[in-house]
């Protein structure tokens, strides 16, 4: 559902004056306006409409989510209700339809609603369906980006989305002489991410140069575009199936970086199989080893599953069994399972040391060449990158002809 001229809707609780429009007159020349309502433009806008859409849905009976603040549910004996907010573009599901119409034929008396039917298209993400499952794709994005720089394009099209072996960070060729061009295309690639995981680690190392952009940095972003020139309809499918277990891969690239020497984490999280979140990022700090930098890994993907199975929680999905927890360095599960730190373990910060009381025996080793987060953390060869793209149920429902 949309709202029409959300951020009018709301309530200023601040004094806020505004001059009268240009051309406007009245019998009280040199007075100014005092605003009732919020208006587009001003900085208290979003949140006053925030507040008076939350608090219309609390007073119909939802409560609102404390791990994602955008989240409402609505539970009663077997109804559940769940809306998904984005400014002013809401999503509804929910096991009764009766209630649906209800809480619609509500939303539509506190404000001007329109109702846009089935999720199909959202923010740019298209929603299919299926027996299978939803599959989530931005096809109709990424086929943008590739038309806009189509005559950049290289005639010989790219199967992975960054080179192996690449020396972009060393590059000391000569500076880009319109570096906006540059800037805007990395962050259109940024969006992508939200159903394009693959491109996580190639987007990370392009992000690293906004301030001084040079031409290798161009070229290598041109590589990613004219990859999905061959993968515009990639996406990510989400299976209907009832198995709902997470499993996360956690991964490192020791010292990766050749400037800073700091390691780069990455994790990917499957529900039943299927990807719904991942993360390529830097470390804070310079691990002193591979060990210790595959263990602050396991540390940032041990958050990412507290915050997920609370947030599943809220929406009814109790975990009875526990994350599975997939590392390929047999040194850091070792540490995470040692009751005993030793001299060597010492400097490691102590909320890494929470990793130990979570994982128990739920951290398993898995084999580097089946290690899925490594699509994450470095550039692989064809045959290596296309495996695991596979393995994470990455789909194309629209192969190029």
């Amino acid at each position: 559902m949309d709202v029409h001229n959300a951020f009018l809707h709301g309530d200023l609780d601040e004094e806020v004056y505004m001059k009268l429009p240009p051309g406007f007159r009245h019998s009280h020349p040199g007075k100014v306006w005092r605003l009732r309502k919020s208006l587009y433009g001003l900085k208290q806008a979003p949140r006053c409409w925030f507040k008076k859409l939350s608090d219309s849905l609390l007073r119909f009976g939802f409560f609102q989510s404390y791990d994602d603040y955008s989240l409402f549910s609505y539970t009663r004996k077997n109804i559940e209700l769940h809306v998904l907010i984005y400014v002013d573009d809401l999503i509804i599901c929910g096991n009764d339809s009766y209630m649906l119409q209800k809480f619609k034929d509500y939303l539509s008396r506190c404000f001007s609603m329109k109702d846009l039917g089935k999720l199909k298209y959202f923010l740019g993400l298209e929603v299919s369906r299926g027996p299978d499952g939803f599959f989530l794709s931005q096809r109709k994005y990424a086929l943008d980006i590739v038309a806009d720089h189509g005559d950049d394009l290289r005639t010989r099209p790219a199967y992975t989305p960054v080179e192996q072996n690449h020396h972009l960070a060393t590059d000391d060729g000569p500076l880009l002489t319109h570096p906006r061009s540059y800037r805007r295309l990395v962050g259109r690639l940024l969006y992508l991410l939200h159903t394009r995981p693959e491109l996580s680690y190639a987007v990370h190392v392009l992000a690293q140069f906004m301030q001084a952009s040079r031409e290798a940095h161009m070229e290598a972003a041109l590589r990613v575009v004219s990859y999905l020139g061959g993968s515009s309809g990639h996406g990510i499918l989400l299976h209907s199936l009832p198995d709902l277990t997470i499993d996360v891969y956690c991964d490192s690239d020791w010292s990766s970086c050749p400037i800073t020497r700091r390691s780069l984490s990455a994790y990917v999280v499957l529900l039943g199989g299927s990807p719904v979140s991942w993360k390529t990022k830097k470390q804070k700090t310079v691990s002193h080893s591979s060990a210790e930098a595959k263990y602050r890994a396991m540390s940032v993907a041990l958050k990412e599953i507290q915050w997920l199975r609370k947030l599943l929680k809220e929406l009814g999905i109790d975990q009875a069994a526990p994350a599975r927890l997939f590392c390929d360095s047999k040194a850091a599960i070792h540490i995470a399972t040692n009751p005993v730190f030793h001299e060597r373990t010492k400097h490691i910060k102590n909320d890494f040391h929470a990793v130990r009381d979570a994982v128990r025996d739920d951290c398993h080793a898995v084999r580097t060449n089946e290690q899925l987060a490594d699509i994450f953390t470095k550039a692989l060869g064809c045959d290596q990158f296309h495996y695991i793209l596979s393995t994470l149920g990455v789909r194309d429902l629209h192969p190029p002809s």
